[in-house]
């Protein structure tokens, strides 16, 4: 079994030449002029969804972007440098990215998926996946069969005191819905078949399955992330807690104390009203800490793609200690693994 891992994409270095590339080619997708005018510097003429980077209006823009070293010092102007984090590279991504997420598909084979697995091998890497089988038998011999995937690139934007961001290559197999990392290192080495020589059964899309699938898997990537910045998040909460408590503690003393040593009843009841509205003021700004400590975790789905590729479908019996068991599943080859 596969361990339950997403692909977590390098974050590339800034690099001027290849961000100077990128802005030329995304802008003239976008339908703007774009001139070199000297080796950092690009003069861009645009309109519409181009100049709506400058001009929410999408009026005719004229501007000369630079595209300083990441050592450079000194003051930046966001709307005509690209340096690191710089919003306009947010904004033209966003700009190319399609408004809404579409679900396409593909059929992708591996080098080692011609042949059926000999029936050794085969009962040998069941009972590493099943230990509790106690026999197993091939009852038909292997069939040429489809494997399903889906291929997920997905941003995560953790909010916490600081904003963190991380893209991702997620496979998960289907329709178990375990993650498949190997398939999501290996998918640059497929080769994309343009036509199946039988018809593929592309299964029905279900988002609330798909949904939870993801929703599992990012959990288990971003774990380690996330217990470092709420373990950050607990401690500059308690300290804001602490300091919190220790002002109404105080306050509330020192009311208490005026209560006890005041006898008229007119200033008994005010200091009470206050009391009161002490405690109502401290539960109030606690409950505010809280939520202005909490961690917000926001997947954006950048693209979904349903792969087919050949797999081998026998009928086997196992034997376990409830009685034998007829099973209909799918051999993956280039997995080595099972899928019931």
């Amino acid at each position: 079994m596969t361990p339950a891992c997403l692909m977590r994409l390098p974050r590339p270095s800034h690099d001027p030449t290849a961000l100077i590339d990128f802005f030329q080619a995304g802008l003239e997708t976008l339908g703007a002029v774009c001139e070199r005018t000297w080796h950092d510097r690009l003069q861009v003429l645009a309109e519409g969804a181009a100049a709506r980077l400058w001009n929410p209006s999408g009026e005719l823009t004229e501007i000369e972007i630079q595209f300083p070293p990441a050592d450079q010092s000194g003051p930046r102007d966001a709307s005509r440098q690209v340096f690191p984090g710089c919003p306009l590279t947010f904004h033209l991504a966003e700009a190319l990215g399609s408004p809404t997420l579409q679900l396409q598909r593909a059929i992708v084979q591996f080098t080692d998926q011609a042949k059926p697995p000999a029936t050794d091998v085969a009962e040998k890497l069941w009972h590493q996946q099943h230990p509790a089988a106690l026999r197993w038998r091939l009852d038909s011999p292997f069939q040429a069969h489809w494997h399903f995937s889906l291929l997920v690139l997905a941003r995560c934007e953790i909010q916490a005191i600081d904003q963190h961001w991380s893209l991702h290559r997620l496979a998960i197999s289907l329709p178990d819905g375990l993650p498949d990392d190997a398939l999501a290192r290996e998918v640059d080495f497929c080769q994309v078949i343009a036509e199946a020589s039988t018809v593929v059964p592309w299964p029905a899309p279900d988002p609330a399955a798909w949904h939870r699938h993801l929703s599992r898997a990012l959990a288990q990537e971003l774990e380690t992330d996330l217990a470092a910045i709420r373990r950050r998040q607990e401690h500059y909460l308690r300290r804001e807690l602490d300091r919190v408590d220790e002002y109404f503690e105080n306050y509330g003393k020192e009311l208490k104390t005026r209560l006890y040593r005041e006898r008229r009843g007119e200033l008994k009841l005010k200091i009470e009203e206050r009391l009161a509205a002490a405690q109502s003021e401290h539960a109030r700004l606690r409950n505010d800490q809280i939520q202005r400590h909490e961690i917000r975790v926001i997947p954006h789905l950048d693209a979904l793609l349903l792969l087919a590729e050949p797999a081998w479908l026998a009928t086997v019996t196992v034997l376990r200690r409830t009685g034998p068991q007829t099973i209909t599943a799918l051999f993956v080859s280039r997995a080595r693994r099972w899928v019931v």
